[in-house]
């Protein structure tokens, strides 16, 4: 990547709408604190036409002096914009559908995206320091008329432009495809990427549209957002990090706490094999691996739980366990046991593992061992 990636989280706008989720304001304030915590530069803060409540929250949520640019989603309306200049964010971002199928659907043509384009951009421009447009749906829009509209957008002087995967649709290599061929036409133009999480593709079409040429992205944590989510800001900035060598400027050690923040105000527990912040990623059972991780915890984890906030998990103890592993959790706490006591005690923990078709923690292990052995201590 040419440049240090642009992030812009929209956990309160878009991540809000997935289903049944809303934030009290309390929740917003402490979303909020961890994101500027983090270094986020550029917060999405709502759709401020939801109405007034929406509007003072976000007025509220600005007062707090926050680092980070704040921004109102809008549609192509007037009085989406005018209610987002009651916010007192810094800008807009003004959403058109430029998909077939999208415009069909809201009775729209290329010509009304023109024409209100042209009116709002200005009228936008006139109470904004920063217009952005969106393209909704880009990724299934004609790709003629999207170049056309990308360019109206930036002859009006519209600062950035989104390109939506507004369904999921893309994959890695035509994500790299699209950039590629919007790039050709405007090669020095400000692109954000805004990617749908349908096929499982979200946070890898992101990292490609940035490695494409888009200098932007807008993310939420947990990925949470409508049907599948968003790119997860926690993954993408992780991967910028260790697959591709980037200073993302964030501060990872802050995204533990967001992650578990955002999972309780909405309501949507982490899955525990969640990538980054899922609570078992950083766990380890099998001997082969565990054998070689007291040695150098490198060898089978290359996320450091430091790096996002936590201290280093206790191996799990179950069926795939090893001995050098049980013997280097009893040794710590001073339970020295000959090389046949260890057999014996791993035998057994295996066999109730099996049985309870789950792994012992530390702890269970420890009164597994002093209630069911007898040991020579």
């Amino acid at each position: 990547m040419k440049n240090i990636p642009y992030l812009i989280d929209t956990t309160l706008r878009d991540g809000e709408q997935a289903p049944g989720v809303v934030f009290d304001m309390a929740e917003k304030l402490q979303i909020a604190e961890l994101l500027d915590r983090a270094g986020i530069p550029e917060v999405e803060l709502g759709t401020p036409a939801i109405g007034k409540q929406d509007i003072a929250e976000m007025k509220e949520l600005i007062g707090e002096g926050y680092q980070f640019k704040t921004l109102s989603w809008c549609r192509a309306t007037k009085s989406d914009i005018d209610a987002a200049f009651q916010t007192g964010t810094y800008g807009v971002n003004i959403s058109f559908p430029v998909s077939e199928i999208h415009l069909q659907t809201m009775g729209k043509n290329h010509k009304w995206a023109f024409n209100t384009m042209h009116e709002l951009v200005d009228y936008a421009a006139s109470k904004f320091a920063f217009v952005a447009i969106g393209a909704q749906d880009a990724s299934r829009a004609e790709f003629p008329f999207l170049i056309d509209f990308i360019g109206e957008a930036f002859s009006l002087g519209v600062k950035r432009v989104r390109i939506a995967d507004t369904v999921g649709l893309l994959n890695p290599i035509s994500t790299a495809a699209l950039f590629q061929n919007i790039l050709k036409f405007y090669p020095e133009k400000l692109f954000e990427f805004h990617g749908h999480n349908d096929l499982g593709m979200a946070t890898a079409n992101t990292l490609v549209a940035l490695a494409s040429g888009a200098k932007a992205a807008s993310l939420t944590v947990n990925g949470l957002g409508e049907r599948a989510g968003n790119a997860a800001l926690e993954e993408v900035v992780m991967a910028l990090e260790l697959s591709f060598s980037v200073n993302h400027g964030i501060d990872t050690t802050v995204l533990h706490e967001l992650s578990e923040v955002v999972s309780r105000a909405s309501g949507l527990s982490i899955p525990s094999n969640k990538p980054v912040t899922g609570d078992k990623v950083l766990c380890h059972e099998s001997g082969i691996h565990t054998s070689s991780l007291l040695q150098n915890r490198d060898t089978y984890q290359i996320i450091k739980a430091s790096q996002i906030g936590l201290t280093e998990k206790e191996f799990i103890f179950g069926k795939h366990s090893g001995k050098r592993a049980l013997s280097s959790f009893l040794d710590k706490r001073g339970v020295l046991l000959s090389y046949q006591k260890l057999e014996q005690i791993l035998s057994v923990i295996k066999a109730e593992a099996c049985m309870l078709k789950r792994g012992l923690s530390g702890d269970e292990v420890l009164a597994f061992v002093a209630n069911k052995v007898a040991i020579s201590k």
